[in-house]
């Protein structure tokens, strides 16, 4: 596990990382100590759900996260105003 975690980890982009295990210790280890913004067990590396944030970390980070609940984040400026009529 640890040799695993450490080639996924030792590189510096992060967009994502996964491991096949039948060990569900060893799977929650992986997807807590991965240094990715995707974390995949027993499931390919590419491609995600919509509505899942998607974006990395390290090299592989340019700010906000797209889609899912971050991309109003991600495509709008937020905005406070009062008015008082």
């Amino acid at each position: 596990m640890r040799g695993a975690l450490h080639v996924a980890n030792d590189t510096p982009f992060g967009l994502a990382s996964g491991i096949c295990t039948t060990s569900l210790k060893h799977a929650s280890h992986f997807r807590r100590h991965a240094q990715a913004g995707m974390v995949m067990v027993n499931t390919p590396t590419a491609g995600v759900d919509y509505h899942v944030p998607f974006g990395g970390t390290k090299r592989s980070s340019l700010g906000q996260r797209e889609q899912g609940s971050y991309a109003r984040e991600f495509f709008t400026n937020v905005k406070t105003s009062y008015v008082r009529p």
